[in-house]
């Protein structure tokens, strides 16, 4: 049979991603870093095989668009006004900052200001995967620290969605009709700069009035429906045709970006009790496409850019780690936050990613940002992912030396308040109840235990979820319990029995494990979906596995014995 370059470029890219991803992983460096590697590798720059551009950049298309709807799906108004007092004008401040340079450095160029701009926007906005990896690795994410970090890179996320509709604007004024391109309306109309700036802007008003009157009644409407059915494929297939079909109907009708569409989805999404098994249903093949848009991302890298221009890629590499590095730390100090918490962000902003290729993408299509541009951006992208862990480790052995050598804990203050900067703090509990994961089984256990008087520490990570635990009245650990020092801080060893409640057997068996090691005589009691996952956690060190089918089977029987009639009396003879 014969293959085309569709299969082609799946194959390759998917194949080579996994490679290049899994190294990145185990020199601890970001799995970004290897998607774009791949592309590199699969590209018009490098010798072997090359991948299909025009097809790279389809898929990429779908992986934006999937990407941004993730965006939404996570968009946390009540984080955001929880930090908005430093949040909003330091993300903002920092946004000019890294533009004025970044323009800067256009024009010494000899770029025109519409690139230098463009530029500049894509040097000043963080990845949200690296960010929010790197404060989940220092359990930092549900501290002052992290908490300031997720706003800051909400409200930068939120002016880069600005500027992905504004941009195309501004270019069709200044550029005029392009060959193969239906004039713009800028040109039809001789609307200027402005007018075009402002008919946008009643474009994306328009949109934005459609989403929240008819976008916010129909979609919850339609996945509840769905939802009712039983069918997880057709729940799935529903989420995934509402994030491309908002996307198409926001540029085709709207006429405003695909990534917009697909933002205000997830974000309409976010707001339906639905939206985290929409998030989960959809993570396969977003990730999936995510991982495509960073290999189509890659393809487009020039790795000459290195030697060919020196000077300006140390220029672009400065703006992103020193330039927004002290941006952010003079606005953090400027507002009375400490040292500690001012260093965090710097290092959690100091690198870019996922927005900077769409803007960069974006403004070489529409001719307003050289080749060159988007070569300093991804090879600064690529630098500063994998030098971000080594500013973090420097922010750490900074706070290590300023803090009093041989200080000792105050034994009459609390663990919580010794260490106000991490997640995780050990319980003191003992004689208690441990359950991992309070989704519906946990919740329904952790409810069951809390009404029976007993002491219970609930381990989660999931926002939902974490809610439910506080409301019930447990005792919460935030993390994930295959984490060595999360499931250490759970006291085990003090522990009366272990419920290993998620869906996850590979997961689950790594609680197991990691448990049975700290405690061979606790009881562990798990969860499974079938007969190999009984047998995999029984060997991880379950105590007892309960496979839910098996046990649904058992009470039907058990139903159905009881209600039975006794069987009819033998006739006696007379």
């Amino acid at each position: 049979m014969h293959h085309g370059p569709l299969i082609a470029i799946l194959v390759a890219g998917l194949g080579l991603a996994f490679v290049f991803g899994a190294l990145a992983q185990r020199f601890r460096i970001s799995p970004l870093v290897g998607y774009l590697v791949a592309g590199v590798a699969v590209g018009p720059f490098t010798p072997g095989f090359v991948a299909d551009q025009n097809l790279a950049n389809e898929l990429a298309e779908i992986g934006v668009i999937l990407l941004m709807f993730g965006v939404g799906l996570h968009f946390s108004l009540k984080d955001l006004l929880s930090v908005k007092a430093i949040a909003v004008p330091g993300a903002l401040v920092q946004i000019g900052v890294a533009t004025l340079f970044g323009t800067g450095l256009g024009l010494l160029l000899g770029w025109t200001w519409v690139a230098g701009v463009v530029f500049g926007l894509a040097l000043s906005v963080a990845s949200t995967v690296v960010l929010l990896r790197a404060l989940q690795e220092r359990r930092l994410v549900q501290s002052d620290k992290g908490k300031i970090a997720v706003g800051w890179l909400i409200v930068e996320d939120l002016a880069m969605v600005l500027a992905l509709v504004m941009i195309p604007a501004v270019a069709d004024a200044i550029n005029g009709a392009r060959p193969g391109v239906p004039a713009p309306w800028s040109s039809q109309f001789d609307l200027g700069l402005w007018g075009v700036l402002g008919l946008t802007l009643m474009k994306v008003v328009a949109f934005i009035a459609f989403m929240l009157v008819v976008g916010r009644r129909v979609i919850p409407w339609v996945l509840h429906w769905v939802a009712h059915t039983g069918s997880r494929e057709l729940f799935r297939l529903a989420v995934l045709a509402v994030a491309l079909g908002v996307a198409f109907i926001a540029a085709s009708l709207f006429g405003v970006s695909f990534a917009l569409g697909a933002f205000f989805a997830g974000m309409i999404l976010s707001e339906s009790p639905l939206s985290q098994r929409a998030a989960e249903e959809s993570l396969p093949l977003r990730d999936a496409f995510a991982v495509l848009f960073f290999v189509s991302v890659g393809m487009l890298f020039d790795p000459a850019i290195l030697l060919r221009a020196p000077g300006p890629l140390l220029a672009t590499l400065a703006i992103i780690l020193f330039g927004k590095t002290l941006a952010a730390w003079l606005i953090v100090r400027a507002f009375g936050r400490s040292n500690a918490v001012a260093l965090t962000i710097s290092a959690s902003l100091a690198q870019i990613g996922e927005f900077s290729f769409i803007l960069a993408g974006l403004g070489v299509s529409l001719a307003i940002l050289p080749p060159q541009g988007r070569d300093l951006i991804l090879a600064g992208a690529i630098l500063s992912i994998l030098l971000n862990p080594v500013l973090f480790a420097l922010v750490d052995r900074f706070a290590a030396e300023a803090s009093p050598a041989g200080a000792k804990p105050d034994p009459a203050k609390p663990a919580a308040a010794a260490k106000p900067d991490l997640d995780i703090v050990p319980t003191s509990l003992e004689d208690h109840m441990v359950v991992v994961g309070y989704g519906r089984v946990g919740a329904l256990l952790g409810a069951g235990l809390i009404a029976r008087g007993e002491k219970l520490l609930v381990i989660e990570e999931q926002g939902d979820a974490v809610a439910a635990a506080k409301r019930d009245g447990a005792e919460l650990l935030l993390g994930n319990a295959a984490d060595p020092a999360v499931l250490a801080a759970a006291g085990l060893g003090r522990a009366r029995r272990l419920f290993v409640a998620i869906p996850q057997s590979f997961e689950a068996g790594q609680v197991c494990e990691q448990a049975r090691r700290d405690n061979p005589a606790l009881p562990i009691i798990a969860r499974a979906h079938s007969d190999a996952e009984v047998a995999h956690l029984t060997k991880c060190g379950a105590t007892l596995t309960i496979m839910g089918e098996a046990e649904i089977a058992r009470a039907m029987l058990a139903l159905c014995a009881a209600q039975e009639p006794p069987p009819a009396a033998e006739p006696q003879p007379a």
